[in-house]
């Protein structure tokens, strides 16, 4: 038990791992995000085809 006390009082310490987790996510869903987004046109083939029913029209 004492131990453990002396380890809780060492002093203030950052979290370097889970600051670290948070940028590699932050910087992987950006960049999933552009591919996504850049990839989001109509395939090769297909422009000129109309909507589905089920996907709703967005007005730009």
């Amino acid at each position: 038990m004492n131990l453990l006390l002396q380890i809780a009082d060492a002093g203030p310490h950052f979290p370097y791992l889970a600051t670290g987790a948070l940028v590699v996510g932050f910087i992987a869903a950006v960049s999933i995000g552009s591919i996504a987004w850049y990839n989001s046109k109509r395939p090769a083939g297909w422009e000129d085809k109309e909507r589905p029913d089920i996907v709703p029209k967005v007005d730009k």
